[in-house]
């Protein structure tokens, strides 16, 4: 059994359980619906512990890059500086220009639908109903297109030599 220590989020995980067994399994028999209950509430903690580590990968990756500008259009793509003291040191900022390359190359050469499904999940931040709704597809599909679209970027990134 998982735990969520926090609090919030652990609250957020009930509500999103107990809004899908209401939409999903409000025609079956009120004996079942704990079990069904208990078995969702845990896919979606393992839902939320996949996603965080997702994010955790893809965060630790760009935490050493920060934006010039702070506001909402801002893509760090465009331009990076790297936020230890070295920003002004011409190998580090090469280095920087060359990551934010090979992460946009390897978006570009992702199948539509992964693509799609990587930045509406991971840049966007839905969740996986949300990214869902927004493709015109299952869940399942979701979970499909962004397992693939990592495993293929973190790939492409280690052919070239950057390790995750």
């Amino acid at each position: 059994m998982f735990a969520v220590r926090d609090t919030h989020s652990a609250l957020d995980i009930a509500q999103d359980a107990m809004f899908k067994l209401t939409d999903r399994y409000r025609d079956r028999p009120a004996a079942e619906l704990p079990l069904l209950f208990q078995r969702i509430l845990q896919n979606t903690i393992r839902d939320f512990y996949r996603r965080q580590k997702v994010r955790s990968t893809w965060t630790t990756l760009f935490s050493s890059f920060r934006a010039s500008r702070q506001d909402e259009d801002y893509d760090f793509l465009d331009t990076l500086e790297v936020e230890s003291g070295k920003q002004d040191e011409p190998e580090r900022r090469l280095e920087s220009t060359q990551i934010a390359t090979a992460i946009e190359e390897a978006l570009e050469r992702l199948p539509a639908r992964q693509r799609e499904a990587f930045i509406l999940r991971y840049w966007e931040e839905l969740d996986v109903a949300e990214t869902a709704s927004a493709m015109g597809c299952s869940q399942g599909s979701v979970k499909t297109h962004c397992s693939r679209a990592t495993h293929s970027i973190a790939a492409f990134l280690k052919k070239r030599g950057i390790e995750l």
